[in-house]
């Protein structure tokens, strides 16, 4: 990007001082739980293992995030278990080095020794040795719409999950606790279904161009326009994929002489585009102010190394719902920074679009921000419109920019129609233009599912992550025999979870992540409740030392908290 393009993206308003007095708590069982709120209209009673912070002048609601600590036993316990699995896994090794095993790993022949290797032993120890052994919990096939139930393929391994083949049985009405189907949009039926079915009749399933040759259709227009509408910027960009949105348009923003400040706990398309774009990258701490601040300071005090010339452009890289965590992202804060010293601020939306805030818009809803304070939006459609793709809205200089410069609105295919016009209709539900109040209803749906499913969960006694307001729930497991375990105990019970171990999160917090929906009803959340009471039970998860807080009220239901 031009320099004269920076400038006109620049944002020059006043800025607002932080103060982020966070005091460390006393037993160390809880490292991050704050609240933000407004003294003058509602004040939550302030908790044992609780940090509060006012700052009224930033944030005009309660805001509530808790991390509980691992317990010492049961760190102490998981280092032990990945410590064993990780001697009997140089044990197997040496059984099939001498062939007293059966050997499924991909290996270079005989004539290939003296080359450099294709398949490095030691960096595959991992998935050999320990992947290998739960893989059955992964890669599910999937036989019906993924709505609030789904069926699966059942499938069986006889060779310890090397292969699986499938026995001609299909699980019915698995109770979808894993995909991203905030809003309920991923259906069969209804007004997206049937808008998706004419489009197709009218301009065929695809394209086969791209937008800047003879891909460009009126609807990809209507679609931009809609979105630009939805978000209330200048202009919008949609592309096909939402990971190459990330991956592909960060190099055409940023460049040699440019920084990048990312959180730690940012995604991987994120982290591939800032690594393509080739600037140089500071991590901050996840979701910590003070350490963004930190580099904001020495970025402008030091500059560029070696040189000390200012850098080109500062472009700080958060999300809104980090989803392995489940926090949400403190916005009105990064926007202080970001004003103060003169940054740019990509926002990754692509699980609080649809899914946050009042009107549905994502995190600045949630906030009540003005969206011009943002300078990148970008957002996927995958979630909460039940569609595929990404979008990127921001100044109308920005979009003209990236239609020009971006290998992804250059190089890749058209939107398929069919899947445009699911955005469009689920968009438009959610806007309410559809003449109905059903994209309210999903809305408040979706916030009480939320806040009753970790209300219960907590009440069990599971440690959980995330903010009050997150439909992403992530239960600790801790212990590696446990990932797959509650895995294959839920699902004996009729219950579809996602589970997660390392290198996907840090050795010692592997977990099982539930996604809510609006489609889920309450007779559906008590069965998962129910099952994950029990297979709690069985494998003894309920790690939780803290008192139990007052209940969290959602986003929605704040004004009958405040008369109240």
């Amino acid at each position: 990007m031009t320099e004269s393009s920076v400038n006109k993206l620049l944002n020059g308003d006043a800025c607002h001082r932080t103060s982020n007095g966070k005091k460390s708590s006393k037993n160390g069982f809880v490292k991050n739980h704050c609240v933000f709120q407004q003294p003058q209209r509602y004040r939550r009673p302030r908790e044992k293992n609780q940090n509060v912070t006012h700052n009224s002048s930033l944030y005009w609601k309660p805001y509530s995030e808790s991390f509980e600590e691992t317990p010492l036993l049961v760190a102490v316990l998981t280092y032990m278990g990945y410590g064993i699995l990780t001697v009997f896994g140089y044990l197997r090794d040496f059984l099939r080095y001498w062939s007293i095993e059966k050997c499924n790993v991909a290996q270079e022949k005989e004539e290939q020794k003296d080359f450099v290797p294709l398949y490095q032993d030691f960096e595959n120890f991992y998935t050999r040795n320990l992947y290998m052994r739960i893989r059955d919990n992964w890669n599910r096939p999937i036989c019906s719409v993924p709505g609030a139930k789904m069926d699966l393929v059942e499938r069986a391994s006889h060779d310890y999950n090397w292969t699986f083949e499938h026995t001609g049985r299909v699980v019915k009405d698995v109770i979808n606790m894993g995909s991203y189907n905030y809003l309920g949009f991923a259906e069969n039926t209804g007004a997206c279904a049937e808008a998706a079915i004419e489009v197709t009749e009218k301009y065929g399933p695809g394209v086969g161009s791209s937008r800047c040759e003879m891909g460009n259709l009126d609807i990809h227009e209507e679609l931009e326009q809609l979105v630009a509408r939805f978000l209330g910027v200048e202009s919008s960009m949609a592309f096909g994929m939402g990971f190459a949105t990330n991956s592909m348009n960060i190099p055409a923003l940023t460049g040699k002489g440019c920084l990048i400040l990312s959180d730690e706990l940012n995604h991987a398309s994120l982290v591939l585009g800032a690594r393509l774009s080739g600037s140089t990258i500071r991590v901050f701490k996840h979701n910590n102010m003070q350490s963004l601040e930190k580099l904001l300071r020495d970025a402008i005090a030091h500059g560029q190394p070696r040189t000390h010339r200012p850098w080109k452009k500062i472009l700080i890289v958060v999300e809104g719902i980090y989803s392995m965590e489940g926090s949400i992202v403190r916005l009105p804060e990064v926007i202080a920074l970001k004003k103060r010293y003169k940054a740019y601020l990509y926002l990754d939306e692509a699980h609080s679009i649809g899914a946050l805030g009042p009107n549905g818009k994502g995190v600045v809803d949630y906030f009540g921000l003005d969206p011009k304070d943002v300078d990148i939006m970008m957002g996927t459609f995958t979630k909460s419109f039940g569609a595929a793709g990404g979008y990127i809205g921001g100044k109308k200089e920005l979009i003209d920019y990236l239609r020009r410069h971006s290998h992804s609105a250059l190089y890749a295919t058209s939107m398929s129609p069919p899947v445009v016009q699911q955005i469009i209709t689920s968009m438009k539900i959610i806007m309410g233009e559809d003449g109905t109040t059903l994209g309210a209803d999903r809305l408040r749906q979706l916030s009480e599912n939320t806040t009753y499913f970790r209300r219960r969960l907590r009440e069990m006694g599971f440690i959980i992550y995330g903010n009050d307001d997150s439909p992403v729930v992530p239960l600790m497991l801790y212990m590696p025999a446990k990932i797959g375990a509650f895995g294959r105990e839920m699902l004996k019970r009729n219950i579809g979870t996602v589970v997660v171990g390392f290198p996907a999160t840090p050795i010692i917090e592997s977990r099982a992540r539930f996604c809510l929906s609006a489609a889920h009803t309450r007779e559906m959340l008590d069965t998962a409740l129910d099952a994950a009471n029990e297979v709690g039970d069985l494998l003894q998860l309920k790690y939780s030392r803290r008192e139990q807080p007052r209940p969290s009220l959602g986003w929605m239901s704040e004004e009958s908290l405040l008369q109240d």
